[in-house]
């Protein structure tokens, strides 16, 4: 049987993924390394004291989640090279398009589960 991996140099993919992981892994290391001494986030008197190193600070905390994320669905499709399942979709086990694995070499849903699989978004204020 053939799967649309086939059609994909799988250690060029597997090379792209193992760059992605180590690099997502530095990116995390660095987020989650303690701040240097004497930088301890204080707030002052005055509007604007400390809010730009408060708002850096939770814009890493969200990066981090996202790195996690991202981590993970790297290192599943690391580990489906492994086991020999690359290109075969986490919950129904159909094919996933290589155009699709060509675009995200970590997907390890095809469209129809990811889309599934989706966060429900927040609704807008008005």
């Amino acid at each position: 049987m053939t799967t649309p991996s086939d059609d994909l140099d799988l250690d060029a993919v597997r090379r792209d993924l193992e760059a992605r992981r180590d690099a997502t892994r530095e990116r995390l290391a660095a987020l989650a390394s303690r701040p240097e001494r004497g930088s301890a986030l204080g707030f002052g008197k005055q509007v604007g004291d400390g809010t730009t190193e408060a708002v850096r600070r939770l814009t890493d905390i969200g990066v981090g989640d996202s790195l996690e994320r991202m981590l993970a669905r790297t290192e599943r499709a690391v580990a489906k090279l492994d086991d020999g399942s690359y290109g075969m979709c986490d919950v129904c086990s159909d094919p996933i398009p290589s155009g699709r694995l060509r675009a995200l070499p970590d997907a390890v849903l095809c469209l129809r589960c990811a889309e599934s699989q989706r966060r429900p978004s927040v609704p807008h204020r008005r």
